[in-house]
């Protein structure tokens, strides 16, 4: 019986292996790669900053002339009675009238109280606003993204840390039964191992769920087949080489989310200058070449032509408009203020942020060295337990008190770390300097 459990064992263990060969093997960085190409959310980030960058033009800005042509063609049939002054009477029916005129005009604003060029350098921060909200988006779910795979990391370690402890009571459940039939043993203890057994598997079952399900998060942040299966690396390496003054110093100049509200208040202030523009006067010149034509079966003229240049100029000026220019600026000068007020307040809280998540990251640092010293120590006296019950010198529950604190050890290691490397995504993501 035992030769066919060691073969079934070793066929078992082959299959996994061919199995776990056939698997993409998914590193972090070609979880990244995948997203940046495929995921919608940065795609719409993407197409949102190319509207942008096709806005800012000059003539966007009003700052070329606008050309157009036109044509109208008119048409009229009319019955005449007329009496000159000479007496003569004109009767005439379905008498044809045409008159067709086309030509194009040329208007150009020359000033506009340089409106027009705050309007120009305002759709080039509109630009900067979408390469910043771009930046956020990515960092975001690059972030998000990394959390997720390596969650899955941490995950497979548990998975292995269940799986040997369901290799140690599958051990007792036969060593149990052993010593049952010699007569060492009672049936209680059996009993009790096998239930112990059964605990194991059924947190198997549940790790297993999660894995899978987590695998399956992972694929759609990919926006990929959320069938692919794939393995993910076996360890988390956590730099513990993170400084808070660097990184407080890095969210001042490269967070994204900071550097789009130094952008609103650079738009604030062009806006403020287009509204003072409305001061000074607006000058344009006009030109244009046009042809007429016309023909009338009435009248003294029958038939004309002409066609030729025009051009001139005009200006306005907006003497009083019920001190609405007034209200306009003192409304520009408060939504400038806000956007002063809104630096500050996302400065203040972006660096509480660091601050608190820095903390965190050391705790998380001292827990995990801490915990991977309990693992080796949850090995050592398993190991020692095992020999132990083995030779049948401690009780059942002394056994498996030792894999408990075994296996929640291991447990314990894995989360640390994963902490840890949560704790390392977020800070290097608000610091605007995630490895992308």
């Amino acid at each position: 019986m035992n030769i066919i459990k060691r073969i079934n064992l070793f066929l078992l263990i082959i299959g996994g292996f061919v199995v776990s060969n056939a698997q993409e093997v998914l590193t972090v960085e070609e979880a990244v790669k995948i997203a940046l190409e495929n995921n919608y959310q940065i795609k719409t980030a993407k197409n949102e900053l190319r509207m942008d960058e096709e806005g800012v033009s000059p003539g966007q800005a009003g700052m070329l002339p606008q050309v157009t042509a036109n044509i109208v063609d008119n048409n009229s049939v009319q019955n005449l009675s007329q009496t000159r002054v000479d007496g003569t009477e004109v009767e005439r029916d379905n008498a044809k009238n045409t008159s067709l005129n086309y030509g194009v005009a040329l208007e150009w604003t020359i000033f506009d109280g340089l409106r027009m060029f705050a309007n120009h350098e305002e759709l080039k921060e509109t630009q900067k606003l979408g390469e910043a909200e771009l930046r956020q988006a990515i960092l975001g779910k690059v972030g998000e993204i990394m959390t997720t795979y390596y969650d899955l990391v941490q995950q497979q370690q548990q998975l292995s840390a269940l799986d040997s402890t369901l290799l140690i009571s599958e051990q007792r459940v036969e060593l149990a039964q052993n010593r049952f039939t010699i007569g060492k043993a009672s049936k209680l203890e059996v009993l009790n191992a096998q239930v112990d057994l059964n605990t194991d598997k059924t947190e198997m079952q549940r790790q297993q769920e999660l894995h899978k399900n987590t695998k399956i998060l992972l694929n759609e942040q990919l926006a990929r087949d959320l069938k692919i299966e794939f393995k993910v690396i076996p360890e988390i390496f956590v730099d513990q080489s993170l400084n808070l003054e660097e990184l407080e110093n890095r969210v001042v100049e490269e967070n994204p989310q900071l550097q789009a509200e130094k952008i609103n208040k650079r738009i604030s202030e062009l806006q403020l200058k287009q509204i003072k523009a409305s001061r000074y006067p607006s000058v344009y010149v006009t030109t244009g070449y046009n042809v007429g034509r016309s023909t009338s079966e009435l009248g003294f003229s029958t038939r004309s032509q002409s066609n030729g240049f025009n051009y001139g100029f005009g200006a306005s000026l907006n003497l009083f408009d019920g001190f609405n220019q007034n209200r306009n600026e003192k409304i520009g000068k408060i939504a400038l203020e806000n956007a002063e007020l809104a630096i500050a307040e996302q400065e203040q809280t972006l660096t509480s942020m660091v601050n608190t998540t820095y903390q965190t990251y050391l705790t998380n640092i001292s827990l995990m060295e801490l915990e991977e010293k309990n693992e080796l120590i949850a090995k050592e006296n398993l190991d020692i337990t095992v020999e132990k019950y083995r030779i049948g010198i401690i009780p059942t529950i002394e056994f498996r008190t030792a894999q408990l604190n075994y296996i929640n050890a291991r447990v314990r290691n894995s989360n640390a770390k994963y902490q840890a490397k949560v704790s390392e995504i977020l800070l290097k993501q608000l610091a605007g300097n995630l490895k992308i």
